[in-house]
């Protein structure tokens, strides 16, 4: 069942990986821009890099970017509009400004710490906060913390943090034009389940470890990306099953230890070089 999980979420790591170092990541992180061209999406989220990335603005109307010292708000345009759209819906719905967290990096590629995906310019971080504490200065932002929406033991949600905002907001990401999936903590998901039941967006959301205080939204690849690479879309359903049951289950919870060994580097396209050296 771990291995179907995995397969379908993608290339994203579980809790244990999520920070550790990844030296092959360096030398894309510390490309300050993007390599200009029409945009062109080469590889998948877990292996892949990006010609002609867009950056999100710092500010606009209904988001702030946060920690953007790193470097990490670009992507394809598509997702610069998705953000842009997803912060205009979440306005007219009462909702605060979004804290937009990491998108990717100037041409994409792996990462030196904090993602395993995130590499084809289609992932943004969106923090689950409703609260109206915004208009911080972008020094500000980058110590922010938001409090995890999940109770200590991971069976459901927090009942004193968590508040029908919470759910609109995970609704409006799913409901994204050209959206693949949502991630969120597997108690948000079993929440979601209970509110709102057989819900068509719910397909689209999907419970992965961490996601307590944020969630994950990944978008197809758009349309005449022809080397951009898709991972399986979720299988049909409003995913409120056993493929659920799964994660509140010993074997989730209690993973059987595995022998530690060194990550490993994904396997680049060959085109994501001359990407990086600059075309």
């Amino acid at each position: 069942m771990a291995l179907l999980l995995l397969l379908m979420a993608g290339p994203a790591q579980g809790p244990a990986l999520a920070q550790v170092s990844r030296p092959w990541g360096v030398p894309w992180s510390q490309v300050a821009g993007p390599l200009a061209g029409a945009p062109r999406i080469i590889g998948g989220t877990g292996a892949g890099c990006l010609i002609g990335a867009e950056r999100l603005a710092d500010d606009g109307p209904g988001w702030q970017a946060v920690r953007v010292s790193r470097n990490r708000h670009w992507g394809h345009p598509e997702l610069v509009g998705a953000v842009q759209g997803l912060a205009a819906r979440a306005t007219a719905a009462g909702l605060p400004a979004l804290w937009v967290g990491d998108m990717g990096q100037p041409r994409g590629g792996p990462l030196p710490w904090g993602h395993a995906s995130h590499q084809a310019g289609l992932d943004v971080d969106i923090w689950l906060d409703v609260t109206a504490r915004r208009g911080l200065p972008a020094a500000q932002r980058e110590s922010i913390a938001v409090p995890s929406l999940v109770l200590p033991g991971g069976d459901g949600v927090d009942p004193a943090r968590w508040r029908p905002g919470h759910a609109a907001l995970v609704r409006l990401a799913a409901e994204t034009p050209g959206v693949d999936r949502v991630l969120v903590n597997p108690a948000i998901k079993q929440e979601l389940c209970r509110s709102a039941p057989g819900a068509a967006w719910l397909r689209r959301v999907r419970p992965w470890w961490g996601h307590d205080e944020h969630l994950h939204l990944r978008l197809r690849c758009p349309a005449g990306q022809g080397e951009c690479v898709d991972i399986a879309p979720p299988p049909p359903g409003d995913g409120c099953d056993a493929t659920l049951a799964w994660w509140f289950s010993a074997e989730a919870r209690a993973p059987a230890p595995r022998p530690p060994r060194p990550p490993q580097p994904p396997r680049m396209p060959a085109a994501c070089a001359a990407v990086l050296r600059g075309g």
